[in-house]
C-alpha cells in the first residue's frame, strides 16, 4: 500500500521548533543555512529565538515552515523513510511538497515563498482583512452564508480542513457579519484567527498577480512523486499545471479534506507530517479514522513515523 507524507502551512510554526531534531542531525542545520543564505539573514536564530510575534509575520512564517518541512523531509530520506506514493501540502505546505517531489528547488522555493509572504502582507491594509474558524456546520452551509453576506464585502469559505471545521476569509466587517451568522446557524463554536492576511480569498487577486510574475520566472520541473495539489485535490505532476495551480491557490479555498480522501482512495493507509507540530496529524483523524497520520518533528516522532509507514 503507497504512503503520502504531508507538510504543514502556517499555525504550525512556535518558537524552538525543530530544536531537538536538529541535535541529532546536522542536516537539519544545513537546510536552514542554504534559507539563510537567501534570504539574506539569520532564519535558524528567529525560529529559535523569536519573538513568536516575529515568526508569526507571514513573510517571516513561509520561509521559516518551508525550511523546517524540508528540512525533516531530507532527514527522512536520510534515515531511509520509505518513498511514498503521494505528497501534499496544505496552503503554504505545497511548495514544501513540490521540493520533495522534484519540481521546485529549494533555493527557489525559499525566494518564492519570500515574495509569496511579501505579496499577501501587501494586498491588503493592515487590520482589513480577517480570517474566522468556523467549528460544527456543515460546508454548504457555511458557503450559503457568505453568499448571502456579498453586500457586505468579500467574505468567502476559504479552508475545507476537515468535517465540521471551515476557515473562512475576507474584510473584516463581512467576517465579523458571517461568523455572527454562523452562530445563529447553529455552529458550535466561531474562533476568530490571530494571522496577518486573510488568506485564500479574492482579496489575495494582487499577491496571485505578483505571484505569476515570479513562477514565471522560476524553473518548474514535473513532480517526480505525484503531488496533491489544494486548487484540484488531485494529484498532479505537470510542471505546467503545478505552476497554474500555485498562481490559482492564492485566490482559492484549499480543499484538504477532499485532498486527503482522494488519496486515501488511492489506497493510501499511512500519512507522515513533514513539519513542525501536528496540525495535519490532527485532521487525518477528523477526516478518516482508518488513516494513520504520524508527526515527525522529533526524534522520537520520527521514529514512530517510519515504524509506521514501513
Amino acid at each position: 500500500m503507497p504512503i503520502a507524507v504531508v507538510f504543514p502551512g502556517q499555525g504550525s510554526q512556535s518558537v524552538g521548533m525543530l530544536s531537538e531534531a536538529a541535535e541529532q542531525w546536522s542536516i537539519v542545520g544545513k537546510t536552514f543555512d542554504e534559507a539563510s543564505e537567501v534570504l539574506g539573514y539569520n532564519l535558524w536564530k528567529v525560529c529559535q529565538e523569536g519573538p513568536q510575534e516575529s515568526l508569526n509575520r507571514t513573510d517571516i512564517t513561509q520561509p521559516a515552515l518551508l525550511a523546517s518541512s524540508v528540512a525533516l523531509w531530507r532527514v527522512w530520506n536520510e534515515l531511509g523513510g520509505p518513498e511514498p506514493g503521494f505528497l501534499a501540502g496544505h496552503s503554504l505546505g505545497e511548495y514544501s511538497a513540490l521540493v520533495a517531489a522534484g519540481s521546485i528547488g529549494f533555493a527557489d522555493a525559499v525566494e518564492l515563498v519570500r515574495v509569496r509572504g511579501e505579496a499577501m502582507l501587501g494586498a491588503v491594509p493592515s487590520g482589513d482583512g480577517r480570517m474566522a474558524a468556523i467549528l460544527g456546520l456543515d460546508d454548504e452551509r457555511i458557503i450559503a452564508i457568505c453568499q448571502d453576506h456579498v453586500a457586505d464585502g468579500v467574505v468567502e469559505a476559504v479552508n475545507f480542513n476537515a468535517p465540521g471545521q471551515v476557515v473562512i476569509a475576507g474584510g473584516r466587517a463581512a467576517v465579523d457579519k458571517v461568523a455572527d451568522a454562523c452562530r445563529e446557524a447553529g455552529a458550535k463554536r466561531v474562533m476568530p484567527l490571530d494571522v496577518s492576511v486573510p488568506s485564500h480569498c479574492a482579496l489575495m487577486q494582487p499577491a496571485a498577480d505578483r505571484m505569476a510574475g515570479a513562477l514565471a520566472g522560476c524553473s518548474v520541473s514535473d513532480a517526480a512523486i505525484p503531488v496533491v495539489q489544494n486548487v484540484s485535490a488531485a494529484a498532479v505532476t505537470d510542471a505546467n499545471m503545478i505552476r497554474e495551480n500555485l498562481y490559482w491557490q492564492l485566490i482559492s479555498p484549499v480543499r484538504w479534506t477532499d485532498s486527503v480522501r482522494y488519496m486515501a482512495e488511492q489506497g493510501v493507509t499511512a500519512m507522515a507530517e513533514s513539519g513542525p507540530g501536528k496540525v495535519l496529524s490532527g485532521l487525518a483523524r477528523r477526516i478518516d479514522r482508518n488513516l494513520g497520520c504520524f508527526p515527525t518533528e522529533t526524534p522520537a516522532q520520527m521514529e514512530s513515523a517510519l515504524e509506521g509507514c514501513r
